[in-house]
């Protein structure tokens, strides 16, 4: 029996009444509706019985929903978005190869007849058990050695993962990172200062040819994907984004990022970069040519989290900062 009190309403990242957007994208009049429907929902295809539904977080057309039950908590997570409901059966599918594999990630729990994510009524929705941790804090330099270590891990295990064609295609198609990088210079880097520009240019024209490998990667791990307990990973989460690109893009990509959470996204430190790389190549040292295309695919990265206006983070002087001075 579901407890009386309702669920606390939240919204990850949107400046938005969220009972407006229960209402408005869920079709929810109010959270107690909400909670009956995740209880029935978890009694039908789970056989799962909770005693709570604790809290509701929203983010675009996807929630999730914290539920109790006697043999713990877990997590649901739904979508009314019809376009992504191959992506995310695939990533159910992927999620629980790598939980097999030994990885630390939150494998779902199988509805009772078998299926990883459950497609009824418009809705997508899977199952996972609440996995102990609190969000990266990239102020441990521990944990961040730690993160570098687990992408490297998990990145060998996407590159063997058997059904990488299965997972719908995101993104543009396969260029040469010379030409992905002179493009990207030439249609929406306007905003930044000339030198810049220019020096970025200098390390494309002067990187080895391209030849790294290309292969399924996670594409969103940073400190809100990325779960800690007593300095170790207990989990990396949201494979939604999970695409076909160069590990050593993601690595950069990931250095750059490793901070961002949902508000007031902002550049880490050269020393936590640093930290977090060399976690990285304790698992998977890099050869030389790799590390000649790190030193691009860094301050490339860092350059076009650069905003055109207001930039109260301060990734401007953080991106320039990674520029080589003439």
């Amino acid at each position: 029996m579901i407890e009386s009190q309702a669920p606390v309403l939240e919204m990850l990242w949107e400046v938005q009444d969220p009972r407006h957007a229960l209402d408005g994208r869920f079709g929810f009049s109010d959270e107690e509706s909400a909670g009956r429907w995740v209880a029935a929902m978890l009694d039908e295809y789970w056989d799962v019985r909770i005693d709570s539904c604790e809290r509701i977080v929203m983010s675009g057309h996807n929630a999730l929903a914290w539920v109790g039950t006697p043999s713990g908590r877990l997590l649901a997570k739904w979508s009314v978005a019809p376009e992504r409901f191959p992506r995310l059966a695939e990533a159910a599918r992927l999620t629980s190869w790598l939980h097999g594999r030994g990885l630390p990630v939150s494998a779902p729990v199988p509805a009772r007849d078998g299926r990883l994510q459950v497609e009824v009524d418009g809705v997508s929705m899977g199952l996972q058990r609440e996995i102990v941790g609190d969000l990266l804090d990239t102020a441990d330099l521990n944990q961040v050695r730690a993160a570098g270590a687990v992408l490297a891990r998990l990145q060998d295990a996407l590159a063997a993962y058997p059904d990488a064609d299965q997972i719908p295609a995101l993104a543009v198609a396969y260029k040469p990172l010379t030409t992905r990088i002179t493009d990207w210079l030439d249609s929406r880097a306007d905003h930044l200062p000339a030198a810049a520009r220019d020096t970025l240019r200098g390390l494309v024209t002067g990187a080895s040819p391209d030849r790294l490998p290309w292969q399924l990667v996670h594409f969103d791990f940073r400190s809100a994907n990325i779960l800690c307990a007593h300095g170790e990973v207990t989990a990396v989460i949201d494979f939604e984004e999970t695409r076909h690109e160069h590990r050593l893009v993601e690595l950069a990509r990931a250095a750059i990022l490793l901070g961002t959470r949902y508000h007031n996204w902002g550049p880490v430190s050269a020393e936590v970069r640093a930290a977090f790389l060399a976690g990285y190549q304790s698992e998977r040292p890099l050869t030389p040519a790799e590390t000649g295309w790190l030193d691009v695919l860094l301050p490339w990265q860092a350059l076009a989290m650069v905003p055109p206006g207001d930039d109260p983070t301060g990734w401007r002087p953080s991106a320039l900062s990674q520029l080589p001075r003439p």
